[in-house]
């Protein structure tokens, strides 16, 4: 049998035993089955053949091969597929391994990609641009103009947070028909991105950051600087025709079982009462409030937290500290350092550090110049679940480490504690449970190796008039003190927006359930009618589309045979 018999095969006998039972079979006895709302209704993982067993059993069909199979080391043998629901058209990627003479399955993904009768309006169906045209009638501009005031009539969803996820949903959203108001409390699209230290640039490469419909030029450099990012936010905005009301708050909202009825106060300083169906908070992963370490005493000098430190222009000849070992407190320094100041970097715990090379060696062959179309790199790399693949993670880890081996050395003879991730598993695992606890270098790790930052092991217990107190009992001289210290989360964003009987009923938001799944993100939450929206912009991009096929598709709830 050739790689496609095999596949199609495989595929024919799990359409049949979906509607009869009997899929666990199929399987290998740890194998893996993701599925993005198209059986479950939800995001769900199972993992092996007893909770596989007990899974789903909705019906499926017109399962097609797409795209050659392909054997991977293992062997695996990969392949992409197609089908439909009763309700979606879906896309799958299945992982055969040969197990005594039979095929079974390591991983297997269903993915729900767009409602039956509701496709997204893009390729073939895109709008003619003369639908609304009469002649004498509104030009284009004044149609919109009265568009992204709702003066018609309410959005069904409102966006809180006009970054990459917020756009990316509400582009994703408009392309369905769903009419959708995105709101930002800054006077710019992209002020979210200029607004920040200088040194600020994307630490994934081009070819994993593209936004929905409108991939970056191919002249766009590979790290995106933080600036160059915020006008294009802008430009999306354009061409992608989104109703965005910049320096707009929510200053207060609330459920009535079937509505939300939300003030928000604009820029002009008048109120406006909406009520949509659903409300998303598209506010970053880890949320607006920042986290202020306690620390008694009173500091002379500039005192800030990462959120609103001004960029290092200002600080030159100054002594610095900065508190933390993430991505933010390394751009900091980073900037700090450039612009002459003398740094030291306060480390309260090890840290997993790869440099950019690294990164792109790790995502090579997905996501790079030659790499597959994006929407085919984002299936295949939704297709392994998070808690899937260990070994691989720490393989991947270990052959960047050998590219890293210099660098690393250095940071070790500089005192910088390093780590290599959970279980050996470098970003990956550290970005889905904790958000953080890593740096991809772009520089800063090569300052600290060759003394220009200095760093220190410790946490700061107190502050000082001249500088802050180690948890040693040494004390730092300082002119300046940045707190990298993270942030509450997303619930908390939803408790000072909403109150606090809505943020209880939420439940967690990030981090890993049971199954594997990210808890309140991209899904249903203990609230009804609020979603939370993050990641990455690959994350962003591809569930981005699983968020807005359930706020199309009026979120019905899970299909009760889902239960594992």
């Amino acid at each position: 049998m050739t790689e496609l018999d095999v596949v199609t095969a495989w595929l024919r006998r799990f359409g049949t035993a979906l509607g009869t039972g009997g899929a666990a079979e199929l399987f290998r006895a740890d194998g893996w089955w993701r599925d993005l709302l198209a059986l479950s209704g939800d995001l769900r993982t199972f993992q092996g053949t007893d909770r596989i067993d007990k899974g789903l059993a909705t019906a499926a069909t017109g399962f097609v091969v797409t795209g050659e199979p392909e054997v991977a080391p293992g062997p695996v043998l990969q392949a992409t597929f197609a089908f439909e629901t009763a309700v979606h058209h879906g896309d799958g990627v299945l992982r055969l391994v040969e197990e005594d003479g039979e095929w079974r399955a390591w991983t297997l993904l269903t993915s729900a990609r767009e409602l039956k009768g509701r496709e997204e309006a893009v390729g073939a169906r895109r709008p003619r641009g003369s639908e609304d045209h009469v002649p004498g009638g509104p030009s284009w501009g004044r149609t919109r103009a009265r568009q992204r005031e709702f003066l018609d009539g309410d959005p069904e969803v409102v966006v809180v947070g006009a970054g990459h996820s917020g756009l990316g949903l509400a582009a994703r959203l408009g392309r369905l028909g769903v009419r959708t108001l995105v709101v930002d409390r800054n006077p710019r699209v992209g002020d979210n991105w200029r607004n920040r230290y200088e040194s600020l640039r994307l630490h994934d490469p081009v070819w994993y950051d593209h936004l929905p419909y409108l991939p970056f030029p191919s002249s766009w450099p590979v790290f995106t600087p933080k600036d160059k990012l915020g006008d294009w936010l802008e430009h999306y905005v354009d061409a992608l025709d989104l109703d965005v009301w910049t320096g707009t708050t929510l200053t207060s909202g609330s459920h009535d079982g079937t509505a939300w009825d939300l003030t928000l106060r604009r820029a002009d300083g008048t109120e406006r009462r909406l009520r949509p169906r659903d409300l998303v908070l598209a506010t970053g992963v880890s949320g607006t409030e920042a986290r202020w370490p306690t620390l008694p005493g009173s500091f002379d000098g500039g005192l800030f937290h990462s959120s609103t430190f001004p960029g290092g222009s200002g600080f030159a000849g100054a002594r610095a500290v900065v508190v933390g070992g993430g991505n933010s407190a390394h751009d900091i320094a980073q900037d700090l350092a450039v612009h002459g100041a003398s740094v030291t970097m306060v480390q309260r715990s090890s840290t997993y550090v790869v440099s950019a090379a690294a990164t792109a060696t790790g995502l090579a062959g997905i996501y790079d110049e030659s790499g597959p179309p994006t929407e085919r790199a984002d299936l295949l790399m939704a297709s392994m679940p998070f808690l899937a693949g260990w070994e691989a993670k720490r393989a991947m880890t270990a052959r960047m480490a050998e590219i890293d081996a210099d660098l690393h050395a250095a940071l070790d003879r500089a005192g910088f504690r390093r780590n290599n991730g959970i279980e050996g598993t470098g970003a990956s695992m550290l970005f889905v449970t904790r958000g953080g606890g890593y740096y991809i270098d772009v520089g800063c790790s090569g300052l600290i190796a060759d003394g220009t930052i200095a760093v220190r092991p410790g946490s700061p217990t107190a502050l000082t008039p001249t500088g802050l107190t180690l948890d040693d009992g040494s004390v730092l001289e300082a002119d300046v003190v940045v707190l990298a210290t993270g942030y509450h989360g997303m619930v908390e964003t939803a408790r000072t927006l909403l109150g606090d009987e809505v943020a209880n009923r939420c439940g967690p938001v990030w981090g890993l359930d049971e199954e594997g799944e990210l808890q309140g993100m991209w899904r249903r939450t203990g609230q009804p009618g609020l979603w939370f929206m993050g990641g990455n912009l690959a994350m962003a991009r591809f569930y981005g589309r699983v968020l807005a096929l359930q706020l199309t598709g009026g979120h019905p709830s899970p299909d009760a045979g889902g239960a594992a």
